[in-house]
C-alpha cells in the first residue's frame, strides 16, 4: 500500500511540474479548410508539439511539427495543424517536452466546409467584444480598480461561439510597458493568463484587432515609436491567417461560411488626434483602397468591417472617425459609388454597447455599426454631444457586456441576429437583420 502511495504522489508531482510548464493556453486560432493554428506559451523554453485527432475517429492521431519555445519571443508557439479534413471537428492535446499536459477542460477546434456549389452554409454564430482590463495592482492607476468581472469570459465560454471576434483594447499597456520588449511580453503574459479566460481560449477560435491600448500608450497614433515592436508582440500573441500589408499594421481579412470580416487598423497610419495641418488620416489611403478593393471583390453574405473606433456615429467625440471629417466622408462615399451590398461595421473603444443606424440618401440601404463595449474595463455612458447620434431605440447598454452574432437561414435568405448579454450570460437585448435589407 506504502508503494501504491508513493507512486500515485511521484505521479502527481510529475503531473504537475508537466502542467506549471504552460503559462497560459493552448488557444486556438484561425481555421481554413486545410489547415487551423494553435497557439500555447510556456513558462520557460521546451519542446512543444500539439497531437489532434478527428472526433469520428479518435484512433488516428496526427501531429504537428515540434517548436522549441524561447524567452526572447516570450515562450510562444504557434504550430500548424496542416493534416485536416474540410468540415470536421477535432480533439487535441498540447505536449510539453516530450510529456502530455492535462487541461480539465475541452481542447477542440474545427476545419471550415466546403459548401460552395454545393449546398446551402451552415448555422454559425461568434462572440463579440472590445475593451479588455486585467487589474495589476503595481501599475494600475491608485484608487478603484478599473477591471472587473472576469467571469465575463465562462459566459461567453458557455454560449458556445465557434469564434470570437475581438475588437481592440484587448488589453491596456500601461507606462512600465510600451518602451521595451520585456514590458511588452509581460503585459500580453499577464492578461493571457488569468485563469476565468482559459476555457475560451481552448476551444474558440480567435481572431482580432488591435486599438490604442494593445498598440501603445493612450491615444496612440502613427508617431508611436516602439510601433514596430508593438507590431511584432501583435502577430506573435494572436493567430490571425494573414496580414495584408508587409510590415505595417495589423489589417487583415478571413471569412466563415457566407460571412467575410475585413480586419481594419485605426492606428497604424492614424494622424495624432490634435493634429490639425494638412490632410487627417483615420485609417489612410493605402488602407481605404485595399478596403475597396476587398469589399467589390468580396461575394459574401455579410462583410464585417471590424474597426476600433465608431465609424457610422457623426459625433466629433473622443476618437470616432467623424473626427476625421473629410476621411470619414471619403469612406462612405466610396462604399456608396462601389454599390458593395451586405456592409456592416463592427466598432468597440466607447466603454458602452449601442447598435447605430446611418439611413443614406438614394436609395441606399443602411449603414448598422454595432458597438460593442467593455468586456471588463470601465463603463461609460454616451456624452450630450451624441444626443443626436442614430442609436437603434432599446440598444444603448452602459455596463460591462459582450455579443453573439448568430447568421443563419438559406443562402438566399440569410439572417444575422444580434443579442448582447450582461456579464453573467444574461441576455440585455436582441434584434434580427435580413441580408436582404442591405442589398
Amino acid at each position: 500500500m506504502k508503494k501504491f502511495l508513493l507512486f500515485i504522489l511521484l505521479f502527481q508531482i510529475v503531473q504537475f511540474s508537466v502542467t506549471a510548464q504552460i503559462q497560459c493556453g493552448p488557444m486556438v486560432g484561425y481555421s481554413e479548410m486545410k489547415e487551423v493554428m494553435l497557439w500555447v506559451q510556456t513558462q520557460k523554453p521546451s519542446k512543444v508539439k500539439f497531437v489532434y485527432w478527428d472526433k469520428e475517429n479518435p484512433a488516428i492521431k496526427y501531429s504537428t511539427a515540434e517548436a522549441i519555445t524561447n524567452k526572447h519571443d516570450g515562450n510562444v508557439a504557434k504550430l500548424v495543424c496542416d493534416q485536416v479534413t474540410m468540415g470536421k471537428k477535432y480533439d487535441y492535446e498540447v505536449w510539453v517536452n516530450g510529456k502530455k499536459v492535462a487541461r480539465n477542460y475541452p481542447l477542440s477546434f474545427q476545419s471550415q466546409e466546403l459548401w460552395q456549389y454545393r449546398k446551402d452554409p451552415a448555422n454559425f454564430k461568434f462572440a463579440f467584444g472590445s475593451c479588455n482590463y486585467i487589474n495589476e495592482p503595481e501599475t494600475d492607476r491608485p484608487g478603484r480598480p478599473y477591471g472587473g468581472y472576469q467571469e465575463i469570459f465562462s459566459a461567453i465560454y458557455q454560449k458556445q461561439p465557434d469564434f470570437m471576434m475581438w475588437g481592440g483594447d484587448n488589453f491596456y499597456y500601461r507606462e512600465p510597458d510600451w518602451n521595451t520588449r520585456t514590458g511588452m511580453i509581460h503585459r500580453n503574459t499577464h492578461s493571457r493568463s488569468i485563469p476565468e479566460i482559459q476555457p475560451l481560449l481552448g476551444s474558440v477560435h480567435h481572431y482580432a484587432i488591435w486599438d490604442d491600448h494593445d498598440y501603445g500608450p493612450n491615444d496612440a497614433d502613427r508617431s508611436f515609436w516602439n510601433k514596430d515592436m508593438s507590431l511584432e508582440m501583435f502577430k506573435l500573441f494572436w493567430a490571425n491567417p494573414n496580414y495584408i500589408f508587409e510590415n505595417e499594421a495589423c489589417t487583415g481579412t478571413f471569412q466563415w461560411n457566407d460571412v467575410q470580416f475585413f480586419m481594419l487598423d485605426n492606428r497604424w497610419f492614424r494622424t495624432p488626434n490634435d493634429n490639425h495641418t494638412g490632410d487627417r488620416a483615420f485609417l489612410g489611403q493605402k488602407q481605404i483602397n485595399w478596403l475597396i478593393d476587398a469589399l467589390t471583390g468580396s461575394k459574401a453574405t455579410f462583410k464585417f468591417i471590424v474597426c476600433g473606433g465608431q465609424v457610422v456615429n457623426p459625433a466629433k467625440v473622443f476618437e470616432n472617425m467623424a473626427t476625421y471629417d473629410a476621411e470619414r466622408a471619403e469612406l462612405l462615399k466610396k462604399i456608396a459609388d462601389a454599390k458593395v451590398p451586405g456592409v456592416f461595421f463592427l466598432t468597440g473603444d466607447r466603454h458602452h454597447t449601442c447598435l447605430q443606424k446611418l439611413e443614406r440618401a438614394g436609395n441606399l440601404y443602411p449603414l448598422y455599426d454595432l458597438t460593442i463595449s467593455p468586456l471588463t474595463s470601465g463603463p461609460s455612458k454616451p456624452v450630450k454631444d451624441e444626443n443626436n447620434s442614430p442609436i437603434v431605440d432599446g440598444t444603448l447598454y452602459t455596463e460591462r457586456n459582450f455579443a453573439v452574432c448568430e447568421v443563419t437561414g438559406p443562402l438566399k435568405d440569410r439572417v444575422l441576429k444580434i443579442t448582447v448579454y450582461d456579464t453573467k450570460g444574461a441576455q440585455i437585448w436582441d434584434k434580427d437583420i435580413h441580408a436582404n435589407e442591405l442589398k
